[in-house]
């Protein structure tokens, strides 16, 4: 038996990352009907967006589907009123402390996974009450851990640390790297750069583009000092370098950054002037596909590897 799978109701044990500007109800809606989790990105949403995205949501599957909720969202009191009122089945919260809103998600019915960069947190969130914790390791895209742990290494040591279901996230692509990751002691895995390379994404195709054509070396770990972010290489992350070889301080480095930077690149399409947020793993994509595709691919793989590994460590004294 799979916990991740029974917790959460799903087909498969594979959730799409909330991510902002590229998670709308039409690729949540896809992955679920495909049987995983889809992930509507909160985010990047007012109240009233986000309102709109689950009811369309509600329309387009009948699966279970979930909002991810960044904690440090300013207006997060009224998106908390509007995934209890239209009954949101799971809820994925991050940047922020979990024991504030989760036994108010769960006397809802509300499933609750957090998203965490450390075995310390992974036990917070589990004292906290959380249902599952997601493991994200150094190579995600997006705002990321401080301590830059690869998920190689963060999986096995919250594995240790926690007994509630763990997901693993960071790197994670297809049905080998999900192999890799059940191998830690994962029983499910998030992936966000795959899906963001999807048909149904609601990224710029611009973006979508740049994704693919990522090489290796092509993002970086950056403002750590404000939130640390990952970025795909463009002039606008090239400033950001110029800026600390220059020696700016935090103050400057938040007057660069700016507002609306993720939002001008990865939903308007300003390769130049806009934050481009993706994972280590955008160098091994190389396609668009529908999301249905990626489910599918991914568990046939895997279990085209499960067997196969059964079979040869069969033959091992």
């Amino acid at each position: 038996m799979n916990q991740v799978r029974e917790l959460l109701k799903i087909r498969y044990p594979i959730i799409q990352g909330g991510m902002i500007w590229c998670s709308g109800w039409r690729l949540a809606s896809a992955v679920s009907n495909a049987g995983g989790l889809g992930t509507i990105g909160a985010g990047s949403m007012y109240p009233d967006v986000l309102k709109e995205h689950i009811m369309k949501c509600k329309l387009a599957t009948s699966q279970t589907f979930a909002v991810n909720l960044p904690l440090i969202y300013p207006q997060v009191s009224d998106h908390i009123d509007i995934i209890i009122e239209n009954k949101v089945p799971v809820v994925i919260t991050s940047a922020g402390n979990p024991s504030l809103f989760t036994s108010r998600f769960q006397e809802a019915g509300i499933k609750v996974l957090h998203v965490v960069s450390s075995a310390k947190f992974a036990v917070k969130a589990q004292k906290a009450g959380c249902d599952a914790v997601i493991a994200e390791g150094f190579e995600a895209g997006g705002h990321n851990g401080r301590e830059e742990t690869t998920t190689m290494c963060l999986i096995p040591k919250v594995r240790d640390a926690i007994s509630i279901p763990l997901i693993a996230a960071g790197g994670i692509a297809d049905g080998r790297s999900m192999m890799a990751a059940f191998a830690l002691g994962a029983e499910g895995v998030q992936m966000g750069s795959r899906f963001v390379a999807t048909i149904e994404s609601s990224a710029h195709e611009s973006f979508k583009q740049a994704v693919i054509n990522a090489d290796e070396g092509d993002t970086q770990l950056t403002l750590k000092e404000i939130t640390p972010v990952r970025l795909l290489t463009n002039p606008f992350a090239e400033q950001v370098k110029l800026a600390y070889q220059n020696g700016a301080t935090i103050e400057e480095l938040k007057a660069l950054l700016g507002r609306a930077r993720a939002k001008k690149g990865m939903f308007e399409g300003n390769m130049i002037d806009g934050e481009l947020e993706i994972g280590q793993v955008s160098s091994r994509l190389d396609n668009l596909k529908p999301a249905k595709d990626v489910i599918v691919e991914t568990m046939r793989e895997f279990n085209s590897l499960r067997s196969q590994l059964f079979n040869e460590l069969a033959y091992i004294d």
